[in-house]
């Protein structure tokens, strides 16, 4: 496996002068192709800034971001743009499905936006719809899904433009257990049967056990750093119950 994202001593500050706050503090990792990475921590450890200068949503302060050996963190905005159209997919937490539209068509907007020929537009909507099991749905309209059917919705139009990194911000937010277990198993499928890298934000340990690693972070720092292995789930969800409370943050248990 080749590098695919790597961050140099990234750090965020907000604000100025005595006002200023620290959001991020120098973070440093790494992802491979293929990897699946959950970032936990408390309210306010830098989760969400975190993702967003991975996103491009925002710039860092300092350092470098670095997505298939190119530093996203100083592209222009007109390259931002197409960057995030063509390397990112996005799944949040609210699906951000839009109502007008059904299923199929909220699917292969992205595609649309990028212009791809009908032909190949509907390929990869059938193999995409297929793996996910939503087939049946691409008829119908957001508002006649279920809470779990959306969110297969918006995994198949974060996947269907074969981004080089998936970004997750709390995608099971939303869900009843139930519907998150099985957000979660389509997570394993898209990661593990798709090839797909994800990198996911989270405050649930459950959730997070999904993950082949995870990375806490505490005061914009990361704090520690747990890996799966062949291990099973169960194994790695009571490590991160056991860090969370060493951590002193809060942890959804489910």
């Amino acid at each position: 496996m080749s590098t695919l994202l790597e961050l140099k001593a990234v750090t965020k500050y907000y604000g100025s002068g005595e006002a200023v706050s620290r959001a991020l503090d120098g973070v440093s990792f790494t992802m491979e192709q293929g990897d699946f990475t959950a970032i936990m921590g408390a309210s306010g450890s830098g989760k969400s800034t975190l993702l967003n200068v991975i996103a491009t949503i925002d710039r860092p302060s300092s350092g470098g971001i670095l997505l298939e050996g190119k530093d996203i963190s100083g592209m222009r905005e007109q390259e931002l743009a197409a960057f995030r159209r063509d390397r990112l997919g996005f799944i949040f937490q609210e699906y951000n499905l839009l109502d007008t539209l059904t299923v199929e068509e909220n699917i292969v907007l992205p595609l649309n936006l990028q212009k791809r020929p009908a032909g190949e537009t509907r390929q990869r909507l059938q193999a995409v719809a297929a793996s996910l099991e939503i087939t049946e749905q691409l008829s119908k309209f957001p508002r006649q899904l279920s809470g779990g059917q959306r969110q297969r919705a918006a995994c198949a139009r974060a996947l269907i433009t074969k981004p080089a990194l998936i970004l997750a911000d709390e995608p099971t937010g939303a869900l009843d257990s139930a519907n998150s277990k099985g957000l979660m198993q389509t997570f394993t499928v898209m990661n593990r049967e798709l090839g797909s890298t994800i990198l996911m934000v989270t405050h649930d340990a459950v959730v997070g056990s999904y993950a082949s690693r995870v990375l806490f972070l505490k005061d914009g720092r990361i704090w520690n750093e747990l890996y799966r292995g062949g291990r099973p789930r169960q194994e790695l969800y009571h490590e991160i119950l056991d860090t969370m409370a060493v951590l002193g943050g809060e942890a959804d248990v489910c």
